[in-house]
C-alpha cells in the first residue's frame, strides 16, 4: 500500500525517497482536480508585476501577468505570510471565481519532481522537502519559478479566465486558508480576459434562446424569409387539413412581432397560365423594397409583394423543381430539376444555359465567389459548378457516403458550404476541403447564417418514429461560430418539432437577436429571442482611502434582459458575504471608516439567464494625515516657532476620532503666562492658550507636554490674534491635518500647509475620493 503523510509516521529514512515520489504523483494529480474557492484582493494596476492578498494576509506576487507568451514563459512567483504548518501548491489554473474550484490546472503527474509547470512548497522539516518540494523561508516566504503556456493539459486560457494560484496541498485539500489567486493574460488578451466576472449558475456572457411567441396564422409553414427592407416575415405555406375553414396554402406575410397576418397571396399562374390555389414551397430571395421571388409546385416561379391579390409567374417545362436560388442577374433564377441545373429568365421562363450533372437534387449558390455547390445525397457526392463557365470544376466525397438529404447552404461570409446529411453537418471550405463534421442527436434539416455576428444556425428535427430509441419527438436549435465551429449559444430544445410532416426551416434577424423556426407538423412558427447572462464590462478595483473620506466602487455589466445589480460585502476575507442594504446602483459610495479596513466588496448582477459576480476587491483604510500623535502641530501658541504674542492653539477636530492639539505655548521673555497644553486622552483635542504682550518676540519654543511636537528654534514675531488650529481625522489620538491661519508653517519643517478644502480637492483630482459616476451614497457600506 502506498504511504502518504500521516499514515506512516515511522517510515524508515531509507524509504523516504520512494515515499516522496509517490506522494508527489498524488499531489500533482490532486492539484489538477482540487480547487481554490476563496478570492484574492488583487491590486488595481493591470501591469506587471502584480500582488494579491489572501484571506489571512498572505501576499502573493507574480512577476508578469499580461502579454504572456502563449507558447511558454517563465514567471517568478513570490509569497510571504503563508502558514508554516501547511503545504501549498503554486500553479496556473482556470479561475472559476470566489469559492469555486479552479480546474483544470496546467501540469501533470510528475514522477520525477522535475516539472516546472507547478511548484510544491512545504513547511521546513516536512518529509517531502527535497526532491519533490521546496521549503518555506522565514515568515512563510517562498520564491519560485514556474513555466506556463496558454494551452495544455485540458486548460485553454484563450477560452477561459486563468490565474496563478496558491492553495493547500493534497494533505489538506478542504482547507481554504491558503487560497490566493492572480489573474493573468496571454498576448492578444486584455487583462482579465476572458471571463467578464464569475458566472454563478452559468458562465458569464452565456448566450441562449427562449421561445417568445408561437404563430399559427400561416397554415403549414414550409419556408421563411425576413425581408431586409420592409422587415416583414414572408412565409411559404401549404394547407394544414382540419385546422381552418379555408385552404391555407400560399404566400403569407406576417408581422414578425406578433404573427398577425398582413397579407396572403393564395393564387399563382398554373401550367395554362390560369390562376389557381398554390402552395409556396421555397422562397428564393427578396425583391427590392418589399416582396419575394418564390417557387410554387410543381414547376412555378413566381413573385409577389404584400397586398397583392395574386402572384405573377411562369410555368417551366421539364420535371419538378427540386431547388431554386437567385441567378447571376436580378432578372434570373437558378433552378434544379433533379440533376439538371438551369438559369431561367423570370419573366419568360426561358433557360439561358443548362448543365446536367451525374446526379443530385439540392444546391446552394455562392454568387460572391462565382460558385454553385450541388449535392448528390444518393451517391454521397458534392459537386462544384463554376458560374462563369457553367461547368463542373470539382467533385468531393461526402464523409460516410450516401445519406438522408437534409440541406445545402453556403456561408456568404466565408464561402464555406454546409451540408446536412443524416444526423451530421459536414462543412467544406471554399476550395472543397472538408474542415469540420458536426454531429447532432437529431436529423440536420436547415441552416441559416448571420454575417453580422459570424454565427451559423442549424435546426435539427427528430425522426418522429418513437419506436426508434434515438427519437424523442423533440428537435433542437444549435448555434456555432461560422469560422471556429465552437458552440455560440446553449442548445435549445424544440418540443414536438419532427420531420414526419416536412422539413423545418429558419430565418435569422441580422445580429441574431431574433430567430424564427418552423414546425410543419404542428403548423406553427416559433419566435425565439436571444438572452445573455450578465457579462461584467467594468469591474471595481482595490481601493485605499483615508479615514473619513468618501469612496466609490463602480461596476457595470451587459446582458439581455438588462441585469440588475446589488453590492455585497465580506468582513472575513471572502469566506461569507451579505448584501449591502440599499446598494442597488452601479456605484457604491460611502464614507470610509478604519473599522472597514480589509473589508472585501463585490457586485452581483442578475437577469433571467443567470447571475454573475465581479471579483472581490479590498478596501484599505488608513488614518487621516496630520500630526504624529494627535494633531500635535500648530498648537504651540499660534505660529510655529514658539510665538507668545497672544496666539491661541485651538481644539483639534474630533470628528471621526480626531487627535488633540499639540503642546503648551512657550513663555517668552516678556512675562507671558502659559495655560494647560492639549491632551491626547481618548483622541480628543483640548485647547491650550497663551497670554502675553501682543507683538512680543519669542525666543525658543518648548516641547508640548502631551502629544506636542517640538517647535523650531528661533521663533517668529507673533502678532496679536494669530491662531494655529489643528483639524484631526484619526482615531484615538491618530494623526490630524494641521493648518494655521495667516500663512503659518508646519512646526519643525517650515512647509506651507494647505487648507482642508484644498487637500480634499487634491484627493478628488487624483481619483482617490469620489467616482463621478456614483449615483447613490450608502453610509458606511457596513
Amino acid at each position: 500500500m502506498t504511504s502518504t503523510p500521516g499514515t506512516a509516521p515511522g517510515t524508515p529514512p531509507g524509504d523516504r525517497s520512494r515515499l516522496r515520489r509517490r506522494a508527489g504523483t498524488a499531489a500533482v494529480a490532486a492539484l489538477l482536480l482540487a480547487g481554490v474557492p476563496a478570492g484574492a484582493a488583487v491590486s488595481a494596476d493591470a501591469g506587471t508585476p502584480r500582488t494579491a492578498t489572501g484571506p489571512q494576509g498572505q501576499k502573493l506576487t507574480v512577476s508578469a501577468t499580461t502579454g504572456l507568451d502563449p507558447a511558454g514563459q517563465k514567471i517568478r512567483v513570490q509569497g510571504e505570510g503563508y502558514g508554516l504548518t501547511t503545504g501549498i501548491y503554486v500553479a496556473l489554473c482556470k479561475d472559476n471565481g470566489d469559492n469555486r474550484v479552479p480546474s483544470p490546472c496546467l501540469g501533470g503527474a510528475d514522477m520525477s519532481g522535475g516539472s516546472k509547470t507547478s511548484q510544491w512548497i512545504v513547511p521546513p522539516g516536512d518529509p517531502y522537502e527535497g526532491d519533490l518540494a521546496s521549503a518555506f523561508g522565514p515568515g512563510g516566504t517562498f520564491d519560485v519559478e514556474i513555466e506556463i503556456t496558454e494551452k495544455g493539459d485540458g486548460l485553454d486560457c484563450a477560452e477561459v479566465a486563468c490565474s496563478v494560484v496558491t492553495r493547500t496541498d493534497h494533505r489538506a485539500a478542504g482547507d481554504r486558508t491558503q487560497d490566493v489567486r492572480i489573474p493573468v493574460a496571454f498576448a492578444g488578451q486584455e487583462p482579465g480576459e476572458p471571463g467578464g466576472g464569475e458566472g454563478v449558475d452559468v458562465p458569464a456572457g452565456t448566450v441562449s434562446y427562449r421561445s417568445a411567441a408561437e404563430f399559427t396564422t400561416a397554415g403549414k409553414p414550409l419556408d421563411l424569409l425576413l425581408h431586409p427592407d420592409s422587415k416583414k416575415l414572408y412565409v411559404g405555406a401549404d394547407n394544414l387539413p382540419d385546422t381552418a375553414d379555408v385552404d391555407e396554402r400560399g404566400l403569407h406575410v406576417l408581422n414578425p412581432e406578433d404573427g398577425t397576418s398582413e397579407s396572403w397571396i393564395s393564387q399563382a399562374p398554373g401550367s395554362t397560365g390560369a390562376l389557381r390555389a398554390s402552395a409556396a414551397a421555397r422562397i428564393v430571395g427578396p425583391l427590392p423594397g418589399d416582396g419575394v421571388v418564390y417557387n410554387y409546385p410543381l414547376r412555378g416561379v413566381g413573385s409577389a409583394t404584400s397586398g397583392d391579390e395574386a402572384a405573377s409567374g411562369v410555368w417551366l417545362a421539364g420535371s419538378t423543381i427540386t431547388d431554386i436560388a437567385p441567378g447571376t442577374t436580378p432578372d434570373t433564377v437558378l433552378v434544379a430539376q433533379g440533376a439538371t441545373l438551369s438559369e431561367i429568365e423570370r419573366a419568360t421562363g426561358t433557360a439561358t444555359r443548362t448543365l446536367t450533372l451525374p446526379g443530385g437534387t439540392r444546391f446552394a449558390a455562392d454568387p460572391g465567389r462565382g460558385a454553385v455547390w450541388y449535392t448528390d445525397f444518393t451517391a454521397g457526392k458534392l459537386h462544384r459548378v463554376d458560374l462563369a463557365s457553367f461547368t463542373v470544376t470539382g467533385s468531393f466525397d461526402l464523409p460516410g457516403g450516401p445519406g438522408m438529404a437534409g440541406f445545402t447552404e453556403t456561408d456568404p461570409a466565408t464561402g464555406a458550404v454546409w451540408v446536412g446529411v443524416d444526423r451530421s453537418v459536414v462543412v467544406f471550405d471554399a476550395t472543397g476541403t472538408l474542415v469540420k463534421t458536426l454531429v447532432g442527436k437529431d436529423l440536420a434539416r436547415g441552416a441559416a447564417f448571420d454575417t453580422e455576428t459570424g454565427r451559423a444556425y442549424v435546426v435539427w428535427q427528430d425522426g418522429g418514429d418513437l419506436s426508434d430509441p434515438a427519437n424523442d419527438n423533440n428537435g433542437t436549435l444549435t448555434v456555432y461560430g461560422s469560422e471556429d465551429f465552437a458552440p455560440a449559444a446553449k442548445d435549445l430544445s424544440l418540443p414536438g418539432n419532427h420531420s414526419q410532416a416536412g422539413a423545418a426551416s429558419l430565418a435569422v434577424e441580422p445580429g441574431g437577436a431574433t430567430v424564427f423556426v418552423t414546425s410543419p407538423a404542428e403548423g406553427k412558427i416559433t419566435r425565439l429571442v436571444r438572452q445573455v447572462s450578465p457579462l461584467v464590462t467594468q469591474a471595481p478595483a482595490d481601493l485605499t482611502a483615508k479615514e473619513g473620506e468618501e469612496v466609490a466602487l463602480t461596476a457595470e455589466a451587459e446582458g439581455t434582459p438588462e441585469p440588475t445589480v446589488r453590492w455585497q460585502v465580506s468582513t472575513d476575507g471572502a469566506q461569507t458575504w451579505k448584501d449591502v442594504e440599499g446598494a442597488t446602483e452601479p456605484a457604491l459610495t460611502f464614507t470610509a471608516r478604519t473599522a472597514q479596513d480589509g473589508y472585501r466588496y463585490r457586485a452581483e448582477f442578475r437577469n433571467d439567464v443567470g447571475t454573475t459576480r465581479t471579483a472581490a476587491v479590498t478596501l484599505t483604510v488608513t488614518p487621516a494625515t496630520g500630526g504624529d500623535t494627535g494633531g500635535d502641530t500648530g498648537g504651540t501658541g499660534g505660529d510655529s516657532g514658539g510665538d507668545t504674542g497672544g496666539d491661541t492653539g485651538s481644539t483639534g477636530d474630533t470628528s471621526n476620532g480626531a487627535g488633540s492639539t499639540g503642546g503648551d505655548g512657550s513663555r517668552g521673555p516678556d512675562g507671558g503666562t502659559q495655560s494647560s497644553g492639549g491632551s491626547t486622552t481618548d483622541g480628543s483635542g483640548s485647547t491650550g492658550t497663551t497670554t502675553g504682550d501682543p507683538g512680543s518676540t519669542g525666543t525658543t519654543g518648548t516641547t508640548g507636554t502631551t502629544g506636542g511636537s517640538t517647535a523650531a528654534a528661533g521663533g517668529s514675531t507673533g502678532t496679536a490674534g494669530d491662531s494655529g488650529s489643528t483639524v484631526g481625522g484619526g482615531v484615538a489620538g491618530g494623526s490630524g491635518t494641521a493648518a494655521t491661519s495667516g500663512g503659518g508653517s508646519l512646526a519643525a519643517t517650515g512647509a506651507t500647509v494647505m487648507s482642508v478644502t484644498l487637500a480634499a480637492a487634491a484627493l478628488v483630482g487624483t481619483g482617490v475620493l469620489v467616482n463621478r459616476r456614483a449615483r447613490r451614497r450608502t453610509e458606511g457600506a457596513l
